[in-house]
């Protein structure tokens, strides 16, 4: 026998008391005091399972009958009405997802998109990251087209002033996800961005430069340096070479021929695919941290991590400088070499920029002058490693005790060698490069000296 169905009237539901009033069908009002609820409760697989249809007074008792015959209708093909209801609701959350995704969804697509040409596909530079710290968290589930500029500058205005660095990259980074997003054919204006910029305002930052070491306090802090450790030969390697700390810290015994240590492109600074391989001259000082190394390494790491298969961390030599008592930093010992280049006049200014991997002249002189000047870098940082290792203040405090007999030119008792060698250098005698010294006392004993 058939159940009978829409039982209720609208003037039953408002005399009854609160209870559940049965409709029929499956339609059942469960009443409260202020209001209710409506549920489709049905059999499937054996089982009953009730199905929520909105509350009342919001669904009225005509809208409820009318879900409960779409529902049974659903049930009368074989179908479970709560699981196809919620197959339907993601295939709608689908499609508003294809058509209008929200900032984290659009987000994670346009990185996929670029990271090929960032360095270490986006995570050297953490390019997300002040997305995922700053913004994400606020906004990230708004809908593209429903994010207004006054979203973006509530996100970012409290590290506007503190943080700026880090909210310009943010703000940044949001431009090209919307310029990216509109060629995607996505509903968003670029101009959202730039209006949010605008309301956030001008600051002036002034830069405060990487804490560094003073060229003349290194020596000291290399002899601290003398652990053995990785974290201790790493910092050494880095005062001596004068290179970034993360191509340091990642370098192998594979990458280093005769004296030469080659760089690979993907631990250089700057864009993936507008960087080459860079030739580091390795002086006797720096080779001799080498072969240190051979005690500790690990998986053709010169410095390798507690865990295999990993150089060491920034953070490790960090801590290591700490513990030293040094505020300078890793990156710092590149300033402490170009001042000391300064005020020494150790080299040329082409020289020393390159010894720095630095960009020297603009795109047409550096088409035409290639060279990575090789030999001269050789020849100052063996200089500069006789500093940092303070063999160039042993050589100058012995001859302030026993001042040796300085050699004479053949044929000419009354000219001195190293006196215009001396001047040109702008520093003492025997701290000349061994290769100008060499050279000369050759052409002292040539025939052509006569």
């Amino acid at each position: 026998m058939t159940r009978a169905t829409n039982r209720l009237t609208a003037v039953q539901i408002k005399a009854a008391p609160p209870g559940k009033l049965q409709d029929g069908g499956g339609l059942i009002l469960d009443k409260t005091a202020t209001g209710g609820k409506w549920i489709y409760r049905y059999r499937f697989a054996g089982q009953r399972r009730e199905m929520g249809l909105g509350s009342f007074p919001g669904v009225s008792l005509a809208d409820a009958r009318k879900a409960r015959d779409r529902w049974a209708a659903t049930l009368a093909d074989g179908k479970d009405p709560i699981t196809e209801r919620k197959r339907m609701l993601a295939d709608e959350k689908a499609a508003l997802d294809r058509k209008d995704p929200t900032l984290t969804e659009i987000t994670a697509t346009v990185f996929d998109a670029i990271k090929g040409k960032l360095r270490g596909e986006g995570t050297r530079g953490r390019w997300r990251s002040p997305l995922d710290t700053h913004v994400l968290p606020k906004i990230g589930k708004r809908r593209l087209s429903d994010i207004h500029q006054t979203d973006i500058h509530d996100a970012l205005k409290p590290i506007w002033t503190a943080k700026n660095a880090t909210a310009e990259k943010a703000i940044q980074r949001l431009g090209i996800i919307f310029r990216n997003a509109r060629l995607m054919g996505y509903d968003c204006d670029p101009f959202t961005v730039d209006a949010a910029r605008y309301m956030l305002g001008e600051v002036i930052r002034q830069p405060v430069g990487i804490a560094h070491t003073h060229w003349r306090d290194v020596p000291a802090l290399f002899q601290r340096l003398d652990a053995g450790s990785a974290s201790h030969l790493c910092l050494r390697m880095i005062m001596l070479t004068a290179a970034r700390s993360d191509s340091v810290r990642g370098m192998r015994f594979s990458e280093i021929e005769g004296d030469v240590w080659t760089v690979p492109a993907d631990r250089m600074k700057g864009r993936a695919g507008k960087v080459q391989p860079f030739r580091v001259p390795l002086s006797p000082a720096a080779m001799a941290v080498v072969q240190e190394c051979i005690r500790i390494a690990q998986d053709d790491y010169l410095f390798p991590s507690y865990r295999l298969g990993s150089c060491i961390s920034q953070t490790a030599i960090l801590k290591a400088l700490n513990v030293a008592g040094e505020a300078g930093r890793p990156h710092g010992f590149r300033s402490s070499f170009r001042e000391w280049v300064q005020d020494t006049n150790a080299c040329s200014y082409d020289v020393a920029e390159t010894v720095l991997a630095h960009r020297v002249g603009n795109v047409v002189e550096r088409t035409y002058a290639r060279s990575d000047l090789l030999d001269q870098r050789r020849i100052v940082m063996c200089k500069w490693a006789d500093h940092v290792t303070g063999e160039a203040a042993k050589v100058v405090r012995l001859r302030g005790v026993t001042k040796a007999p300085q050699p004479k030119l053949r044929g000419d008792t009354g000219r001195n060698l190293w006196g215009p060698l001396a001047v040109a250098a702008g520093d003492e005698p025997s701290a000349l490069p061994f290769a100008i010294r060499l050279a000369a006392l050759w052409w002292m004993h040539s025939p052509s000296a006569n």
